[in-house]
């Protein structure tokens, strides 16, 4: 049976301010270390035997953390970034609201395409997913740190839900995951959600 533990990564000062990360790479705060360091203990009971993750530093820096405690390399995959924002990255849902109303209420409404250059939400669950099912070989039990968008939409996309049942799905806290398993006869499966 193959594991994926869909790991968020832990507090960055953008997540408290309520602005918007996707590409942009902003590192953790020292709560977001600390969570970090807490969840990393709880992960490593559970027997993680490979360790992939987004290339920006927060990401990067809560793997870090698992490494320690398990001793495990950790393997970057741009894959697993968050949603590409644009023009969006680092303003607060009011200013992008005030600034474009019409996408602002396309992001809310879920619309996979809002404009403006920003990865569509099809782009981004096919991305993330791609990393997803390429890291699940990487081990019985793979850990793969990554964002909060970029795991609902790549969960989703690997259990083959349509984007109305994956709207369905809460967004991870930070330094919470998602486990997924597999097996030859049912395939992937939700198995927890949000736990941390």
């Amino acid at each position: 049976m193959k594991r994926l533990l869909v790991w968020r990564h832990g507090q960055t000062l953008w997540n408290a301010g309520g602005r918007v990360q996707g590409h942009a790479d902003i590192g953790l705060t020292d709560l977001g270390r600390r969570q970090a360091e807490r969840a990393a203990q709880r992960l490593a009971v559970l027997g993680p035997t490979a360790i992939v993750s987004s290339d920006l530093s927060r990401a990067a820096d809560t793997a870090a953390a698992l490494a320690t405690v398990t001793g495990l390399d950790v393997r970057l995959d741009a894959r697993l970034r968050e949603r590409y924002y644009g023009p969006w990255q680092g303003l607060t849902g009011d200013e992008i609201g005030d600034r474009w109303p019409e996408e602002h209420t396309r992001w809310k409404a879920r619309a996979s395409d809002i404009g403006l250059d920003i990865e569509s939400l099809d782009d981004l669950a096919k991305r993330a997913s791609g990393g997803f099912l390429d890291a699940a070989v990487s081990g019985e039990v793979t850990v793969l740190v990554t964002h909060g968008g970029t795991a609902r939409q790549g969960c989703g996309a690997v259990l083959g839900w349509p984007d109305q049942v994956i709207r369905t799905l809460s967004g991870l806290g930070n330094c919470h995951w998602t486990e997924l398993r597999s097996d030859s006869v049912r395939g992937w499966r939700l198995w927890s959600h949000n736990v941390g």
